[in-house]
């Protein structure tokens, strides 16, 4: 019989180990800052993670692991099973301290450095098009829908599909509300909580969709590149591979990714209407494009990438769900025409970057799943969510462009609309 692990650890020890955190946390004992948080989120983004992977509808059709990592997190906080101080060191530990952008750094520079150059030019030039082309097609379509239904061509519009595609709650909720409130002379904290639920509905549709087109691709192999975006070319992620793994190449590939981060970060400072992470895409395409990153750092980003990955990513999922997801804001905007709006936003965009992707040369399911899915997600933590759902994460960077590039075009967009329409 085999032995169950989790983690590499047995199930048994992993168990008495689970159980020992619980008391921890029922008692309130367990220590404050980074231990706490992460201890937290690795033992139950490992036991969430194997419950997920084995629930049979879920691991067919729903995502496995990634979805019961979010939203058992989610429930645990909402029902109130895990105190609040412990909710607040997460919180503090992913966005205050920075254990997301830690992730995402090292996810975005290990993909691109790790990429065939010229699958990175190729792809990149007709990427951006299709996914804008998939998000014009969603909002025309959620706005006939709107009209047809009562809600209104433009509300569905500017308050539905805008700030579902504006890049998450912080890029795009906050500021859309900000612009909102000086064009209409109206209070901004009534305006974002017509647009959260969108947002957050958006983003739990999103996940799921993930899953669903992971199984499409499945059933119709013609569909799918299973993680590869262009069709007739070589794995993305071949450059490096047969790098020695060594402690001082996870070393040197942690220094290359925060080093990119804080050039983005820096590069922000000067243009602040670009998000951090768009930079660091920037900068890390181009260095890739034009060579200048010795080889032995491309292999190294690459190493730290995965390990980053196999090690963290069930932990993330579960910090997003304990800190992210506001399960009663969602439940409060679930209504048949709001779940049908929401519905139209997701699957139109999708439709459209997969049908966009393959006039293009992309495979279907990547393309839908980047160029679309992850435009209508809450930035960072969704792509992540994502692309876990549909067991693609080496297509990160692609989910970055949609996010934070499509996403800094919508906050454009929108800032015209607003004059015009209302």
């Amino acid at each position: 019989m085999k032995t169950v692990k989790i983690t590499g650890i047995p199930l048994p020890v992993y168990m008495a180990i689970t159980l020992i955190v619980v008391m921890s946390i029922k008692m309130k004992w367990i220590p404050s800052g980074m231990l706490g948080a992460l201890i937290v989120m690795m033992v139950f983004g490992g036991l969430f993670n194997i419950i997920g992977n084995n629930l049979p509808i879920v691991k067919t059709f729903l995502g496995g692991g990634a979805i019961v990592c979010i939203f058992a997190s989610a429930v645990l906080v909402y029902t109130g099973l895990i105190p609040e101080v412990v909710v607040a060191n997460i919180d503090n530990f992913m966005n205050e301290v920075g254990f997301l952008n830690f992730y995402i750094a090292a996810l975005i520079t290990g993909s691109i450095l790790g990429m065939d150059r010229s699958l990175l030019l190729k792809a990149a030039i007709r990427f951006l098009p299709v996914a804008l082309c998939a998000m014009t097609m969603a909002i025309m379509a959620v706005g006939i829908v709107g009209q047809i239904v009562g809600f209104g061509f433009i509300d569905a519009v500017m308050y539905v599909a805008i700030p579902m595609m504006g890049g998450g709650m912080g890029a795009g909720v906050v500021p859309l509300s900000g612009m909102y409130a000086e064009a209409l002379n109206a209070d901004s904290a009534g305006i974002i909580s017509r647009m959260i639920p969108a947002s957050t509905l958006g983003n739990v549709m999103a996940i799921v969709g993930a899953g669903l087109l992971a199984k499409l691709g499945e059933i119709k192999p013609s569909l799918s590149g299973n993680g590869k975006l262009m069709k007739n070319h070589h794995d993305s992620m071949k450059d490096g591979e047969n790098q020695e793994l060594t402690l001082q190449n996870l070393g040197m590939g942690l220094i290359t990714a925060m080093f990119f981060f804080v050039l983005g970060t820096m590069i922000n400072h000067f243009v602040p209407s670009i998000h951090a992470y768009a930079w660091m895409i920037i900068l890390v395409a181009v260095s890739k494009a034009i060579g200048c990153i010795p080889g032995e750092f491309e292999a190294a980003a690459k190493q730290w990438s995965q390990f980053v990955m196999k090690n963290w990513t069930s932990a993330l999922l579960v910090g997003i769900g304990m800190s992210m997801i506001d399960l009663g804001a969602v439940a409060r905007a679930i209504s048949p025409m709001y779940l049908l709006l929401v519905l139209v936003v997701v699957g139109g965009v999708a439709f459209g970057a997969g049908l966009g992707g393959k006039l293009v040369g992309f495979y279907s399911i990547e393309s839908a799943i980047t160029a679309g899915l992850c435009t209508t997600n809450m930035g960072g933590t969704g792509d992540i969510a994502v692309l876990s759902a549909s067991k693609r994460m080496e297509l990160l960077p692609f989910a970055q462009i949609s996010t934070r590039i499509c996403g800094a075009l919508i906050l454009i967009v929108a800032s015209i609309l607003v004059q015009v329409l209302f």
